[in-house]
Order: C-alpha cells, then structure tokens, then sequence
C-alpha cells in the first residue's frame, strides 16, 4: 500500500538534503508518494507568509509530513514557522530521540533517550507585554513588590487537560515501544501552582500504568546533573514546553549533537517528522551538511507508519555507515578539516549502497 505523505524541502541546506535523502528513503521497501510543498524564505516574497495556506491544506488531507528545516525572517511575518506549523495543525507533542550510534564522537555509549515535550504552553505560549505597556504595568501592580513596575511580563499557561494529554502520550509511547519508565520533570518547588499542577497530572495518569511503566518526578536542576553523569538511569522523559526545548538539545549533545538527533511533532492522527537542526544557510549548496537527522526523521516516520521492517532497514544502514567512518561528512571526523570527509550527497550515496547490498 502506497503512503502518500506531503515533503516540504524547507531553505538553506535542506533542500540539498532532503535531494540526496529521499532515493534513500524510497530504497527502504516501503511505497510512498510524495506531495511536494514549499515553505520558508523561499517563498515569502510571492505568497507573503513562510507559510502559505496550500502547505497547511496538504498536511491536512495526507495526515502525515516531512520536512527539511526552515528559516524564520527576522523581523517580520510569524515569528517561527515551525511553531506555527505546530499551533495550525494541534501537532501538541513534540518527540525526540537522542540515541547513541557506535561511530559518532561523544562521550557516552548505549545512550537511548526518549523526550516528550508538550507543545502548547507554557512560555511558548507568546502571551507577553512589553515593558512600559498598560497591561505589563497592571499585571506589575497584581505582583506587589515582587515585579518591578517597568518589567516586561511573560505569561506561563499550564492547563491539566493539555498535561494528561501529553502525560498519556509518553505512557502509551513508552508501552508501545517497550520502554520501562517515564521521568516528568519540572521545577515544582519553586513554580507551585503551574509545574506543581504538572507533576499532579502526570502523577494521576501514572497510576493507569501501575505495573506497565514505573514513574518518577525531577526537579529540572537536579535531572540536568544527573543526565550528564548518568544517562543509562532515564529512558522516557516527559515535560512542558521550555523545558523540553532545552532538555532535547540537552540529550542531542549527549549523544553526538543535532547531526544524530531526528524529531516529530504529533497531534491527534496528524505527524511532522523533521530533523533537529536548524537551516544553516552558510552552508548552502556546500555539499557539505550531514543528512542523517533528516533520514533518521524519516525512520520515525516509516514507524509511525507501521512500515517497521523498512524503518529497521533504513536504521541498520544509517548506522552502519557511521559506524564505518569512511563515507561520512566532517562532523564525523576526528578534526573538522579531515580531508578524508566526504559530502552531502556522497553520504547519502553510500547509505543507499548499504540498503542496496541487504
């Protein structure tokens, strides 16, 4: 059965990318029809907006997505892309894995976390006021002494319906997936009522899972410290939405960078899969970039798909390849300048051969 999925290419080094990725991606032995869409910079000066309509529509009749990374403008239309693609389609769980890979420089093996950060809330929310404005002055005033009056203000919404929401989808990820805990992790102690009524959510929706899935709570100070000196002791983590964004880059480097780190960003029966990185255009049409986040999205993406033979397939042959350390661009390397490093495309190429030989 054909998969029809909508491919945005996205700007800087995406589209080079997601050129050399995609006979990869279709040499996996699962049938996908791809719907082209465009997106970002590129597009801004015909359509007015990163992010016309007609992307949005097709993301709606096909239900699942993948995208190279996209640039925001500085200083005017939306301010991200990416959360307006995440807001426009309620895609309220963000996932990424940060999982080791023999080959890739780090400090760490057999690392194999799983980050849960929900989407919707939280500071991310973009409810501010600028310093000086009426309503920073009035909210300053319901703060007593504790705000000074010239303050800019930024509102933390945390709501218990989205935290069971995002609490429930680490919980039946982790048990779908055959993972053994789930750690929430906020900063109760200090923020009370809006994380404390995080960790009160998740502690209700951990008892559905008594048996299945052991549970626990950290304090974000405290979990930060421990992930750094031992990771093996975390396997699925869920968190609102400033800590999450920190807490996966956190892991990404603990397992080599954003080079290895894929992600999705899911809602109900709708999925965009996408590499962590961002769209470095310094490096645009270098035939230089590392295309393994965005093939690794793409492993995730034939998961969510139930094509797990595929994914396991495609999987194999990434890892394969970095671990070999021959066909692999500079990040890879021991030194930056190794002149042995070779390009987007050629990396790309030699992941396709090894699917080839299977």
């Amino acid at each position: 059965m054909a998969h029809r999925v909508t491919l945005i290419p996205g700007d800087g080094i995406g589209p080079e990318i997601v050129e050399a990725s995609l006979p990869v991606i279709e040499a996996s032995g699962a049938t996908i029809e791809w719907e082209f869409c465009k997106a970002g910079l590129e597009v801004m000066e015909e359509h007015g907006t990163p992010l016309p309509e007609a992307v949005l529509a097709s993301l709606r009749r096909n239900r699942v997505g993948l995208k190279g990374p996209l640039t925001t403008p500085i200083g005017k239309g939306i301010r991200s892309v990416n959360v307006a693609l995440r807001k426009a389609l309620e895609l309220y769980a963000c996932l990424r894995l940060c999982k080791s890979y023999p080959g890739v420089r780090s400090r760490y093996e057999g690392v194999d976390i799983i980050v849960v950060r929900e989407n919707t809330e939280d500071l991310y929310a973009g409810v501010e006021f600028e310093a000086g404005s009426e309503q920073a002055r009035q909210i300053a005033a319901m703060g007593g002494d504790k705000i000074r009056p010239e303050s800019a203000i930024s509102i933390k919404p945390i709501s218990a319906v989205a935290t069971h929401r995002i609490v429930k989808f680490a919980f039946d990820y982790a048990v779908a997936n055959n993972r053994k805990k789930v750690t929430a992790i906020t900063k109760a102690n200090i923020m009370k009522f809006t994380d404390g009524l995080f960790f009160q959510v998740a502690g209700e929706v951990a008892k559905e899972y008594e048996g299945k899935v052991e549970y626990q709570e950290a304090l974000i100070d405290a979990f930060c410290m421990q992930v750094v000196q031992r990771p093996e002791n975390f396997d699925v983590l869920v968190l609102p939405n400033l800590y999450g964004d920190i807490v996966s880059d956190l892991c990404a480097g603990i397992v080599g960078g954003l080079g290895v780190a894929p992600g999705a960003n899911i809602g109900e029966g709708c999925a965009l899969f996408e590499p962590v990185h961002g769209s470095a255009p310094k490096y645009t049409g270098l035939n230089r970039t590392n295309p393994a986040a965005f093939i690794l999205s793409a492993v995730m993406m034939l998961r969510y798909l139930r094509e797990t033979e595929a994914a396991d397939r495609l999987e194999r042959a990434v890892a394969a390849v970095i671990a070999e350390g021959k066909s692999v661009t500079y990040d890879f390397k021991p030194t930056r300048d190794d002149p042995s490093a070779v390009g987007t495309k050629e990396m790309a190429a030699a992941i396709l051969a090894k699917l080839q030989k299977e």
